[in-house]
């Protein structure tokens, strides 16, 4: 019975994302809402097994990940660094603190505080390219500073993510040794990543497509197993493994598994709804609404500084900051991670309806705005 109601689910995920591809509109709080309508407390709640919705999840988030460190390579990180740090930076402080604050004010703590202003602070790339590629803007220079600010974006939250999860693990007394290491093995593993990259593409190039393809999910577990045994997010792991990934393996690794990035994206969220009580959601809905509008503000100023910096007039720099309006993939995977520990907390629910009301709110700004000027 459990697999006539999961291909039914996954039947009707297709056509969620046929509407959503109709409507030229990200599936992502599509597929959220699909979770919440068959998860607890849902309409029809499936009697799926805790282990399977937790390791499918954690699966997800790997493969999300790795598809997300594909999409850069070391040189292109090299170059966002270089030309957009100090637009970074703004970044942070006017994104970062709204969720840090928040956090604080309810009493969560410090862990769950930057936890809190990770998932304000990082774009959805995934919603951002498809904007991209939906409009034709790929040669734009407004698009070329959202894609940098989020490129930046995701490697502050790689770097923040492993030695906040050590925080939040042990609170009570931290160990200054296990700290360190969550900061510097990040570092490292990025240094690495960039600068030897090319010798682990080589090793796992390989003529057949077959071959390469099982290399590249082998890896991924890998890094992910690795990662988890370090003490680091088995998702961060996987996201520093894909952009340690050179060309041309790069390429063909994005040719092959492209279709994944979906298909990943789709699992991920399924489950983080399907884990979230949609009961829970209600309370925190009118906070989550202000919260949208008011970081939905502070990426319109953020895209409108880093876009007059670049040079660039008119309505680009209103385009700029719509396009890293909406919050996805690491958004959702920090939610997850916290649900995953501690499942009842606000924090889930509350970042649950924020990436849903984001993710619908950022694409709705960009398409209202002039197209030109």
């Amino acid at each position: 019975m459990i697999l006539v109601e999961l291909g039914a689910i996954f039947l009707g995920l297709a056509l969620v994302h046929r509407l959503a591809h109709r409507l030229a509109f990200s599936p992502i709080p599509l597929v959220l809402l699909v979770g919440l309508a068959f998860g607890e407390g849902g309409l029809l709640a499936l009697r799926l097994s805790e282990p399977f919705v937790r390791t499918t999840a954690e699966i997800g988030a790997l493969l999300l990940l790795f598809m997300l460190g594909l999409e850069y390579s070391g040189r292109e990180l090299w170059d966002a660094l270089r030309a957009h740090f100090p637009d970074s930076l703004v970044d942070a402080f006017l994104n970062f603190t709204p969720g840090f604050l928040l956090a604080l004010t309810f009493g969560w703590g410090l862990p769950l505080a930057l936890l809190m202003g990770g998932v304000t602070f990082v774009t959805s790339s995934g919603i951002l390219a498809h904007l991209i590629d939906e409009l034709g803007w790929e040669g734009r220079a407004e698009a070329r500073v959202a894609v940098s600010l989020s490129i930046l974006e995701d490697l502050l939250i790689a770097l923040l993510l492993p030695p906040v999860m050590v925080l939040f693990f042990r609170t009570n007394g931290v160990a200054v040794g296990p700290l360190l290491l969550s900061l510097l093995l990040p570092v490292a593993a990025m240094g690495i990543a960039i600068r030897y990259g090319q010798v682990l593409s080589r090793a796992i190039d390989h003529e057949n497509e077959a071959v390469l393809l099982l290399s590249l999910f082998g890896l991924v577990l890998l890094a992910g197993g690795i990662a988890l045994a370090l003490r680091i997010p088995a998702a961060v792991g996987a996201f520093l493994l894909g952009i340690a990934i050179s060309d041309p393996v790069k390429e063909r690794a994005r040719r092959l598994i492209g279709p994944v990035r979906d298909l990943s994206a789709t699992v991920f969220f399924l489950t983080l709804g399907l884990r979230t009580d949609p009961g829970l959601l209600l309370p925190v809905l009118p906070l989550a609404v202000l919260l949208t509008l008011a970081t939905g503000l502070t990426k319109g100023l953020t895209g409108w500084i880093a876009a007059h910096r670049a040079g660039i007039r008119g309505w680009a720099r209103a385009r700029t900051g719509a396009l890293l309006i909406a919050r996805g993939e690491l958004s959702g995977v920090i939610a997850g991670l916290v649900g995953l520990t501690l499942p009842t907390v606000t924090f889930v629910p509350l970042a649950t309806a924020y990436v849903l009301l984001s993710a619908l709110l950022g694409p709705l700004v960009v398409h209202r705005l002039p197209r030109e000027g």
